[in-house]
């Protein structure tokens, strides 16, 4: 039986920063992961694991130093790549004097929507995130949270084969949590694929099929949350630490990590 194809593919990259005079340092360490088609794949680490920057270069923002990567078949810096991905950075961009209807009528234009389509696809997203009263107010008057949300239907809009989210619960609290974790749902079941890092590990836990966890530039470990969950009651003592298969595991992993 042949092994599904990788949808999302980095292999061996590296990526170093200037760190002062004749010093670097190293943002990824030959980082290989493989995301497959309808997977809802978390990544987790703590500060500076090199998550951020792994999307970063995946978006084509920061180039690698070595290895390769792949989006759909495309590279990064293939402008093909761009109509089949849709990007939440961690710090949302959105244009402040313009609406989000503008920003969906741009999203739309740029797909080639007619203006029907584009009408009747800000309508189906602006209720699935709950700004049906602020599709006409500029962007600078929303809130943190409802930014997210407009940020998160904004990357949507042109329904991307793949989904790359960074920390896409941040900011929001447990109801606007809630709500983006469904939308999550509800688009991986419509048969598209979400790559997200997040350091919200109950959150990853519940919706991912696969979780990766990255250490100091590595990847070095990936599970299922059901190999988690065995793997955890088997180490764990009933009676144990009252915490969660993933967060037994991560603490675990990183601390032994050098």
């Amino acid at each position: 039986m042949n092994s599904p194809a990788s949808i999302v593919a980095l292999k061996h990259v590296r990526k170093t920063y200037p760190a002062g005079l004749r010093k670097k340092n190293s943002a990824l360490v030959d980082l290989s992961l493989s995301v497959f088609s309808g997977d809802v794949f978390g990544i987790v680490g703590t500060n500076g694991a090199g998550k951020s920057t792994a999307l970063k270069i995946l978006m084509g923002f920061v180039r690698p130093d070595k290895g390769s990567v792949t989006l759909a078949g495309y590279g990064p810096e293939d402008p093909a790549s761009h109509a089949v991905v849709g990007y939440l950075p961690e710090n949302p961009c959105l244009y402040g004097h313009l609406t989000l209807s503008d920003h969906f009528i741009y999203a739309g234009t740029l797909a080639g929507y007619s203006k029907k389509k584009i009408r009747e696809r800000s309508l189906e997203l602006l209720q699935r995130v709950d700004l049906e009263h602020a599709a006409k107010t500029p962007i600078r008057r929303f809130s943190k949270g409802m930014t997210q949300r407009a940020a998160l239907a904004y990357a949507m809009f042109h329904r991307p084969e793949i989904l790359i989210l960074d920390e896409p619960m941040s900011g929001l609290d447990p109801l606007g949590r809630q709500l983006v974790v469904e939308l999550i749902r509800e688009y991986n079941r419509e048969g598209h694929t979400v790559l997200f890092c997040s350091h919200i590990l109950t959150d990853v836990e519940r919706i991912c099929n696969r979780i990766g966890i990255m250490h100091r530039g590595e990847l070095v470990a990936e599970k299922s949350p059901a190999e988690l969950r065995e793997q955890e009651e088997r180490l764990t003592p009933a009676g144990g630490a009252d915490i969660s298969p993933l967060e037994s595991f991560f603490f675990r992993i990183v601390s032994k990590s050098p």
